[in-house]
């Protein structure tokens, strides 16, 4: 057990030290980083945002001279902010999972992976844990923000739903990555492998709506495989230990079927 915990962490730190050093890492950054920070300040401070939508419901009360319903403003900012970021993802992890074994088929380091003693599964979990941390380092100033608009907020809001919000966006990148680096060890093209990527994980978003159109058991049962639902569940604060479930098992099926893929190619290569 210690053998394969520390070929994990030495994959790990050589796949979390590659992005570090990649300039199309820094880009994917900087992009994200423009974007989530353009969300952040729309969603809050636009013409339709959060803050002068509320004040001017409230200029329109006290004219009419009738009563606003309250809006939780921290819970619709959390909700409406995480819900793009989660829109956000879906272009932004086929880009940084597209390589994780593309790259090394490209380079003829994937042999040396596929024929090595460390086990397919140490290094399939090293090289998710790898991005899902460079992943997890782009959210973390993010979270400042968050912090920041919310540190005025009256009364101060629950921490379960931005815990769980957040929960929820780590896990729905978790997913899409590890399906991601299974679709990269299918081939040697990083572009065929994001574009693959992007395409499965709007199926995989979207199948709610197919389910709804389908109808009947069938539809009910492909419906609970829908990202999009689920994910939308923890972000309204639920903590439903269905959705958690779905979510560990698209990571570990991803982990599955990249290490089944790496097996084939060892066979091959035999």
């Amino acid at each position: 057990m210690g053998v394969v915990l520390g070929n994990i962490i030495a994959i790990y730190r050589r796949e979390l030290q590659s992005y570090f050093v990649s300039p199309l890492a820094y880009a994917i950054a900087g992009v994200f980083w423009f974007l989530a920070g353009l969300f952040f300040v729309l969603i809050l401070m636009g013409p339709d945002g959060i803050l002068p939508t509320v004040a001017a419901l409230d200029i329109q009360g006290q004219q009419v001279g009738t009563q606003v319903p309250p809006i939780d403003v921290p819970y619709e900012f959390i909700r409406a902010f995480l819900d793009r970021m989660g829109w956000l993802l879906l272009f932004v992890l086929p880009i940084l999972s597209m390589g994780l074994y593309a790259e090394e088929r490209k380079r003829g380091t994937l042999e040396l992976l596929a024929t090595s003693p460390i086990t397919n599964w140490a290094v399939a979990i090293g090289k998710l844990l790898g991005v899902l941390t460079f992943f997890i380092t782009l959210v973390m100033p993010l979270l400042v923000l968050e912090a920041i608009a919310l540190s005025g907020a009256s009364p101060k809001m629950s921490l379960q739903i931005p815990l769980l919000g957040h929960l929820a966006l780590i896990l729905l990148a978790a997913a899409i990555l590890s399906l991601g680096m299974f679709i990269s060890s299918l081939t040697d093209s990083t572009i065929l492998s994001a574009v693959l990527t992007f395409a499965v994980i709007l199926l995989l978003l979207f199948i709610d709506l197919i389910a709804k159109n389908i109808g009947g058991s069938l539809g009910e049962a492909l419906g609970h495989f829908s990202l999009l639902k689920h994910y939308n569940t923890l972000l309204q604060g639920i903590f439903d230990t269905s959705s958690l479930i779905l979510f560990a098992s698209y990571i570990v099926l991803g982990i599955f079927l990249t290490a089944q893929s790496i097996d084939a190619l060892r066979f091959q290569r035999q």
